[in-house]
C-alpha cells in the first residue's frame, strides 16, 4: 500500500476543521500548546520538526510524519538531515513517555549540577 501524505494531511486537516466547529476550547487549548512548543528559545523550529517527525515515527502516526516532514521541506531541511534524526528514532524504538521525559531531565539536572 502507498501513502500519500499530501492527501492524508489534507484529509486530516477538514476533519480538524471539524473539530474545531464541535470542540472549539478544547482544539484552542492544542494550538495554543503547539505554539508555546515551536517558540524558538535554545533550540530552532528546524531541530523541533526533526524532533517532532522522530515522535510521528514512534507513535506510528501518518498525520504526524505528514504535517512534519511538510514543515520540514517549508523549513529547508535537507534529505540527509531527515535522515539522520530518523536514524535516532530507529535506534530509540519505543516512543518517549512522560515518565521518561520527566526522568531524562532528572539526570541531565544530577550530572549538570555535578560539574
Amino acid at each position: 500500500m502507498t501513502k500519500e501524505y499530501k492527501e492524508i494531511t489534507s484529509e486530516i486537516s477538514s476533519y480538524m476543521g471539524e473539530l474545531r466547529k464541535l470542540i472549539p476550547d478544547a482544539m484552542l487549548s492544542f494550538s495554543a500548546l503547539g505554539r508555546a512548543a515551536l517558540q524558538t528559545n535554545a533550540l530552532d523550529e528546524k531541530s523541533k520538526e526533526l524532533i517532532a517527525i522522530t515522535l510521528g515515527v514512534a507513535s506510528h502516526c501518518d498525520g504526524c510524519l505528514g504535517f512534519h516532514a511538510k514543515a520540514l521541506a517549508r523549513l529547508g531541511a535537507t534529505r540527509e538531515e531527515v535522515a539522520e534524526a530518523l536514524g535516532m528514532a530507529i535506534y530509540m524504538g519505543g516512543g518517549p513517555s512522560v515518565m521518561y521525559a520527566a526522568d531524562a531531565l532528572r539526570a541531565f539536572d544530577q550530572f549538570k549540577s555535578g560539574e
